[in-house]
């Protein structure tokens, strides 16, 4: 499975979000500013973001973003599912309920799809945001000014 720029940067954004700001919102300026995302970007995904129910947007002169819920109740799998879709790198019909598959009867290999599929959801469900804010502290990943230098 590989993650497109919008599962690894709305992660990154939404992380920032939690980080920096608390109560009060955070402008998509300085996240860009600090994650090195350009805004237009940014906007697209925090639109995504949005509509999953995982920010607010405030708006207005001291406007931006706030989590939409608490840091403890946003997995890293709603955030790749906002925005990503569907986390399984496999697409096995014969997994499927209703069926498609002629062979699903006889065929072992839908196990393995199961499997890898299961393990996949089931890890990025178990780490949220409340975990990710802990873990960046533990990091050496800030300039002498306490900004993020770290951009994967």
């Amino acid at each position: 499975m590989k993650l497109s720029t919008k599962g690894r940067y709305g992660l990154r954004a939404l992380l920032d979000v939690a980080q920096n700001g608390g109560t009060e919102p955070v402008s998509i300026t300085s996240i860009s500013e600090r994650q090195g995302i350009s805004e237009r970007y940014l906007e697209q995904l925090m639109s995504k973001l949005k509509k999953a129910g995982l920010i607010q947007s405030i708006r207005g002169a001291s406007g931006g973003y706030i989590l939409g819920k608490a840091l403890e109740e946003i997995s890293v799998g709603d955030i790749l599912r906002a925005l990503e879709g569907s986390l399984d790198p496999v697409e096995c019909s014969g997994l499927l309920e209703e069926g498609g598959c002629q062979s699903a009867d006889s065929c072992v290999t839908k196990y393995v799809w199961q499997k890898i599929n299961t393990s996949i959801n089931q890890t990025v469900d178990q780490i949220n945001l409340a975990e990710l804010v802990e873990e960046s502290k533990k990091l050496p990943c800030q300039d002498n000014k306490g900004q993020p230098r770290c951009m994967n």
